[in-house]
């Protein structure tokens, strides 16, 4: 047995005791405790941003969106905090009673959410998943291990120790929440390896890092491998809505899952040109068919690689498309099954985009920069899901738990 597999292996054993803890607590009590996570994340603000400076100085050789990802200024620490505490609000899903029936025999039979038990995030850069994840995962009652990356070590220690003093200053066991102590990618296939010791895995971070997930994992695993979104520019869309949106989608975060990364316009939208030109004043580099580069000279040509890129910067391949089945087509053909929205004034148009996108997310007259778990109400996520197997989009607390059938009898035998 290696030292990572040891190391996990302890780990788990000690999270499956706080799931056990976890599972039978009260949701007022889980609330209670995250809470007080929240202030002690508030209080330890001045020891995250020194953590988190250290983190961006050895970070200089990072990529500038990574970077983003991986900055820290009070207003981020204070938004992770709220987002702690937005998730104390929600109703606890353990415990809730999916649907029930009774049987002509008398049997009475309900499906109820539970935990899943132990789950493990392995992630990069953004340390405020420290604190989102851990959050996430005991509120829905499951114990979590942590494996954040090597270029955020220092900035996901400082929230750790801050979240699991607040956490267990609420009466939550201090294994409810666990950081991987070390940088060493071998425990990251340990845990991929962890059959029996973590039931779940969800991978956040880039293509690279998530395909090593999909490929070794020996544990269900709940991730979506890259982001590459659309927004669909209808014949019949509204010039300025279409405008706002497009420029919000990519522009507004380009370094987030959800950011558009190729705009489609249909040959009938009367004028693409203000959207194009205002893309490319704010700096954004164009990347376009032959339509396209003939609507602004300054758009570049597109190669084949472009249309199925994930670029997280200032960068959107641009089609001009043959109307709603070629538009769909494109996405069929090169989505992800993200996050994909149509611009249009026609309400039948929009309505076939939504039933007939296979996609996570399908939005009608929205930015894609809405594929967020606290969009959607549901308080922080762990991650967007775009299989088609358990929780799909934004996952949340639901996403976290799983069910199991509740028979109560007054004798039935089968007989």
């Amino acid at each position: 047995m290696t030292d990572a597999t040891q190391l996990i292996a302890e780990m788990g054993a000690r999270a499956r005791a706080a799931a056990t803890v976890l599972a039978g607590m009260p949701g007022a009590a889980k609330a209670g405790a995250l809470r007080k996570a929240a202030e002690a994340l508030r209080d330890a603000e001045g020891a995250i941003l020194a953590a988190n400076a250290e983190d961006m100085d050895a970070a200089a050789d990072l990529s500038a969106a990574m970077r983003d990802r991986l900055r820290l200024d009070p207003a981020r620490v204070q938004s992770t905090a709220d987002g702690v505490a937005a998730i104390a609000a929600l109703d606890d899903p353990v415990g809730q009673v999916i649907d029930e029936r009774e049987r002509p025999n008398g049997l009475k039979l309900s499906r109820v959410r539970v935990p899943i038990g132990v789950i493990g995030i392995i992630y990069e850069s953004r340390p405020n998943v420290t604190a989102d994840a851990g959050a996430l995962c005991a509120m829905a009652g499951n114990a979590a291990i942590l494996r954040g990356g090597s270029e955020a070590v220092r900035s996901n220690r400082a929230i750790h120790a801050a979240l699991v003093e607040g956490l267990a200053a609420g009466g939550m066991p201090r294994d409810a929440v666990q950081l991987v102590p070390t940088t060493d990618r071998a425990a990251v296939g340990a845990m991929l390896a962890g059959e029996g010791v973590i039931d779940m895995v969800v991978p956040r971070g880039g293509k690279g890092l998530v395909a090593r997930v999909q490929q070794e994992a020996r544990v269900p695993v709940l991730a979506h491998l890259d982001g590459n979104n659309h927004v669909y520019v209808h014949a019949a869309a509204d010039p300025a809505m279409a405008e706002r949106i497009v420029l919000d989608a990519k522009l507004r975060r380009t370094g987030i899952c959800g950011a558009a990364e190729t705009l489609l316009i249909d040959r009938g939208y009367a004028d693409p040109g203000p959207i194009l030109g205002k893309l490319l004043d704010a700096g954004c580099e164009l990347r376009g068919d032959a339509a396209a580069q003939a609507i602004d000279a300054r758009i570049v040509p597109a190669s084949d690689a472009d249309w199925d890129t994930e670029y997280l910067e200032s960068i959107l391949a641009v089609s001009v498309v043959d109307g709603f089945d070629a538009a769909l087509g494109h996405i069929a053909a090169h989505g992800s099954h993200h996050t994909d929205a149509i611009v249009t004034e026609d309400a039948a148009a929009a309505e076939s985009f939504l039933r007939a996108v296979d996609s996570a997310i399908v939005l009608w007259n929205a930015s894609t920069q809405f594929a967020d778990g606290g969009e959607f109400g549901l308080g922080a996520e762990i991650g967007i899901a775009t299989g088609r197997l358990h929780a799909r989009g934004p996952v949340a607390l639901e996403g976290l738990t799983t069910y199991k059938w509740v028979g109560r009898g007054t004798g039935q035998v089968r007989g």
